[in-house]
C-alpha cells in the first residue's frame, strides 16, 4: 500500500496573499462515505511525484478524509452580466501544494461538502459533472490549451438531489492558482482596498514578476491578464470550444480554462451555438465568447481602479485585447489551414471557410481533420470534402482560392498534411462521448472513461483501433442538453 506523498500544507497565509477570515477560512471537509475510485490520472500523478497506482490512503484523502484542514476563499462576480453579490468557494476545499515542472500547484477538492460560501447549496458534486470536468480538463490539456487539470475522481453511493437524485463524487483539481477575476471584484466592491492591494501584490510577485517594476504595477498586471485572456479566447474559438458560463467568477487570473460546467465542443458548426441550456438569451454563444472575454477584463479593470488610479490606465490596458485576440486567432487558423508563411489576407480565407461550415452546419472537427488530406494540384480528390457541405460550388470557389494561396508559398502536400494534423485534432470531447462514459460509470464500469481519457490526452494522434471515438454524434445524442447543474 502506497504511503501518501508529503504535500506542503497550504496555509491561508501561504496560499492566498496572507489574507485571513472572513476572506479566507479554514473549513473541514464532509467526507464521502464508503468511497471508491472512479478515475486516477496516472501520468499527471507521476508528474506531481505521486504514485502511478494509488493506495487506499489516497482514496480516503481525495474523498475528504484529509488529515489537514483545507481552506476556502470568498469571491464575488458578475453572472450573466448582472452583479451577483457574495459568492466564494461553495464546494471547493484547497488541500495543499505539490510541485509540477518546478512550479507549486494547488490541490483542490470539488464536492467535499458545505463551506461558509455555499449559500443555499449542499457543497456536493455529482458523478455526472465530475466525470465531465475530469475529461474536459484533460482533453483541453491534450489540445495544448491552458487549463486547470484533473488528478482524480472518487465516488460514493451518497444520494445528491439535482434535477433528479444522483450519486456524489469529488473531482480533485490541480492548478498553479484558482484565483479568479471575482476575487478582485469582491474586495473592490466591499471597499477592502488593503486586501485588494495585498492580493494584487501576491499575484504579481508569484505569477507576473515582470509587472513589479512597472510605473503602475496594477495596470501592468491588468494588461498582462488581458493578453492572456485574449489568447485563451482565440484558442477556444479555434477548436470550437464553448465554455457556457463565462461569468467573471469563472475567469482565471492566469488565463486558464476554469470551471467546466455546461461546456461543449461543437459538432455541427454554428456561429450562434449556445451550449448551455440555461443561457436562454445566448449571452455566452460561440460567437459572443471573444467580446465577453473583453467584457470580463473590463470588469477586472474596474475592480483594479483603486490601485491603477484613473480610467485612462484601465482603457490603455484593455486596448490590447482586440489586437492580441486577432493575432492569436489568425495564427491558430493559419496552422489549421497549413499556411507556413504569413500573408496579409490569411484570416479572410479562414473566415470564408467558416461561413461555408456555418451554412451547412458541417461537423467542425471532422471537416478540418479531413482538410489535412487536400491535394494542392488535384481538385478531383475533393469529393469527401465537398460532400460535407451543402453548397459544393461555393466550396469549389473557396478551394480554388485556398490552392492559389498554397501555391503562393509553394506548399508541399506531405509536409503540410503532417503539420495540419498537429493543429486539427482527430478527437475532441463531444457531449455524447462524455455521456457514454457517464452511463457506464453509473453502472460501476470505468473502462470507457479510462480509454476515452487516454485518447483525448493525445487528440492529434491516429490511435488505431479507437477510430470510433472520432465519429460524428449518433441520432440519440440530439436529445442531450447541458445546463448550469452540469
Amino acid at each position: 500500500m502506497n504511503a501518501p506523498h508529503e504535500t506542503g500544507i497550504l496555509q491561508a497565509s501561504a496560499g492566498f496573499a496572507g489574507l485571513e477570515a472572513p476572506h479566507v477560512v479554514a473549513v473541514p471537509t464532509d467526507p464521502l462515505p464508503q468511497p471508491h475510485w472512479v478515475a486516477w490520472n496516472a501520468p499527471l500523478a507521476q508528474a506531481l511525484g505521486l504514485p502511478s497506482v494509488p493506495g487506499d490512503e489516497w482514496l480516503l484523502r481525495l474523498s475528504g478524509h484529509a488529515a489537514e484542514t483545507p481552506w476556502c476563499s470568498a469571491y464575488a462576480g458578475h453572472q450573466f452580466g448582472v452583479w451577483a453579490g457574495p459568492l466564494g468557494d461553495g464546494r471547493a476545499h484547497t488541500l495543499g501544494l505539490l510541485t509540477l515542472a518546478g512550479q507549486p500547484q494547488e490541490i483542490q477538492l470539488k464536492g467535499a461538502g458545505r463551506t461558509p460560501f455555499s449559500r443555499m447549496g449542499d457543497g456536493r458534486a455529482v458523478l455526472r459533472s465530475s466525470i465531465r470536468e475530469y475529461l474536459a480538463s484533460e482533453a483541453m490539456a491534450g489540445l495544448g490549451i491552458p487549463t486547470t487539470r484533473a488528478l482524480a475522481v472518487t465516488g460514493s453511493a451518497l444520494p445528491v438531489q439535482r434535477e433528479t437524485v444522483e450519486t456524489a463524487a469529488i473531482v480533485t483539481r490541480v492548478a498553479e492558482s484558482f484565483i479568479r477575476f471575482g476575487h478582485f471584484e469582491h474586495f473592490a466592491h466591499h471597499g477592502h482596498h488593503d486586501a485588494l492591494r495585498r492580493l494584487t501584490d501576491h499575484v504579481i510577485a508569484r505569477f507576473y514578476p515582470e509587472c513589479a517594476t512597472a510605473p503602475v504595477p496594477a495596470q501592468a498586471l491588468l494588461a498582462a491578464v488581458v493578453q492572456r485572456t485574449a489568447r485563451l479566447m482565440a484558442r477556444w474559438q479555434a477548436v470550437g470550444f464553448c465554455h457556457g458560463v463565462m461569468n467573471t467568477d469563472n475567469m482565471s487570473i492566469l488565463g486558464l480554462t476554469l470551471d467546466y460546467g455546461p461546456f461543449g465542443f461543437m459538432d455541427a458548426f454554428d456561429f450562434h451555438h449556445v451550449c448551455n441550456h440555461s443561457d436562454s438569451h445566448g449571452r455566452y454563444a460561440y460567437d459572443q465568447q471573444p467580446s465577453i472575454g473583453w467584457w470580463n477584463c473590463a470588469a477586472l479593470g474596474s475592480a483594479l481602479m483603486p490601485l491603477i488610479g484613473d480610467e485612462a490606465g484601465v482603457r490603455e490596458a484593455l486596448d490590447g485585447y482586440a489586437p492580441a485576440f486577432q493575432a492569436a486567432l489568425t495564427e491558430a487558423f493559419r496552422a489549421k489551414l497549413g499556411l507556413a508563411v504569413p500573408m496579409e489576407h490569411d484570416y479572410r480565407l479562414a473566415s470564408g471557410l467558416l461561413s461555408l461550415l456555418h451554412e451547412s452546419h458541417a461537423d467542425y472537427t471532422g471537416f478540418f481533420r479531413a482538410l489535412c488530406s487536400l491535394r494542392r494540384d488535384d481538385p478531383a480528390t475533393d469529393g469527401p470534402l465537398r460532400d460535407r457541405l451543402l453548397d459544393r460550388q461555393a466550396f469549389d470557389r473557396w478551394a480554388g482560392d485556398y490552392r492559389a494561396r498554397l501555391a503562393a508559398e509553394n506548399s508541399r502536400d506531405g509536409e503540410r498534411a503532417a503539420a495540419m494534423r498537429q493543429a486539427n485534432p482527430k478527437y475532441v470531447l463531444r457531449n455524447y462521448l462524455a455521456e457514454l462514459a457517464i452511463r457506464d460509470a453509473r453502472e460501476g464500469r470505468f473502462a470507457t472513461l479510462e480509454t476515452l481519457s487516454r485518447v483525448l490526452a493525445a487528440p492529434f494522434d491516429e490511435h488505431p483501433g479507437q477510430e470510433a471515438w472520432a465519429e460524428e454524434p449518433p441520432a440519440w445524442a440530439g436529445t442531450l442538453s447541458v445546463s448550469c447543474s452540469s
